[in-house]
């Protein structure tokens, strides 16, 4: 079981392997409900109640809690609990369970070993953090690297790993970290490598900077449904950090920054695949393009499940300096 839905007190869903079912078990009323959110919520120094309806925030074994209740949620309280394996996912498992292909896996893993900037996308449950782990435990454990999270998620197991996660505003009002915060500190702590659990505002224009300047290698998520989509919420997100950058600059930032788009989505038998794998070869009359590498192949259907694998485009990479600089073999048919 990944994750467990009460949707109210008398409905509750839980999903396994990729799907969802409903559960027998059901709380006895409301009230129940209550008591067990703000005994949860409370175990992690946080309140839950008409005035402060609504909290996300990780416990103690790493799973990740999220609880509203009215006014808020109209039918009653809400929880949401989702979990993560205490051994995380390796690249053999994401290979196994047909998320990446084994090719795919090799070229990305030399694409580490070259700190290219990366940005995984998807929507909601498409796998995105599992993959960012998964991705960040290439990197060489020589390295020192710092992690930047909401709620913290990742599983590193690197020696040098530092690991800083937001914090929201007290019940006073005061004390709010938030990622943006956490990100521009970050670069005061001699990274070699900066992780972002994902960035979902301003925070997107401290990154980008962090990547232009000397912190190669780095790696973070972003909502979107597709390579361009991504692009397209990255910018977004810089404007959402108030800089005074004309469109065309911010863009022009964002090529210099990024190299690989990674893409993952949740497929209809529930299973999670990466779709795509786009290299940012340049900019084209104001507009980024983009180069697949790898494309997913669905090759047939049968019941409750698609069957494809990730492909090599066979086009030749464009951005192939920080191979060169760092001596890493580009893989074979690149």
């Amino acid at each position: 079981v990944s994750e467990i839905m009460v949707n109210r007190f008398d409905t509750i869903y839980f999903e396994e392997d990729g799907k969802l079912f409903k559960s027998d078990l059901v709380f006895s009323n409301e009230e129940h409900l209550r008591r067990t959110i703000e005994r949860i919520v409370s175990n992690v120094g946080r309140r839950i109640d008409e005035s402060s309806p609504l909290v996300d925030a990780r416990l103690a074994d790493g799973s990740r809690v999220n609880a509203v209740v009215p006014p808020i949620s109209i039918d009653g309280a809400a929880l949401t609990i989702r979990k993560f394996a205490h051994e995380p996912f390796n690249i053999n498992d994401l290979i196994d369970l047909g998320t990446v292909s084994s090719d795919a896996a090799e070229f990305l893993n030399a694409c580490i070993q070259a700190r290219l900037n990366i940005l995984i996308s998807g929507g909601t449950g498409s796998g995105k953090t599992t993959t960012l782990n998964v991705l960040s435990a290439f990197i060489p454990d020589d390295e020192r690297i710092i992690t930047v999270e909401d709620a913290a998620e990742l599983q590193l197991h690197q020696p040098h790993v530092v690991r800083l996660e937001s914090r929201p505003i007290n019940i006073e009002g005061q004390g709010l970290i938030t990622v943006r915060d956490l990100v521009r500190n970050s670069l005061r702590m001699r990274p070699d490598r900066i992780v972002v659990g994902e960035v979902r505002d301003g925070a997107a224009f401290d990154m980008l900077q962090a990547m232009n300047t000397g912190h190669d290698g780095s790696l973070t998520t972003v909502h979107a449904n597709s390579p361009k989509d991504a692009l397209i919420r990255l910018e977004n997100l810089v404007l959402m950090a108030g800089v005074d950058l004309p469109v065309r600059v911010i863009r022009e930032q964002m090529i210099e920054a990024l190299d690989l788009i990674v893409h993952q989505a949740r497929m209809r038998d529930g299973s999670r695949r990466i779709t795509a794998i786009s290299e940012i070869t340049g900019i084209d009359q104001e507009n980024i393009q983009l180069q697949e590498v790898f494309r997913f192949a669905l090759s047939r259907k049968q019941v409750g499940e698609e069957i494809g694998t990730l492909e090599s485009s066979g086009l030749p990479l464009v951005r192939r300096k920080k191979f060169a600089l760092r001596d890493i073999p580009i893989p074979v048919g690149f």
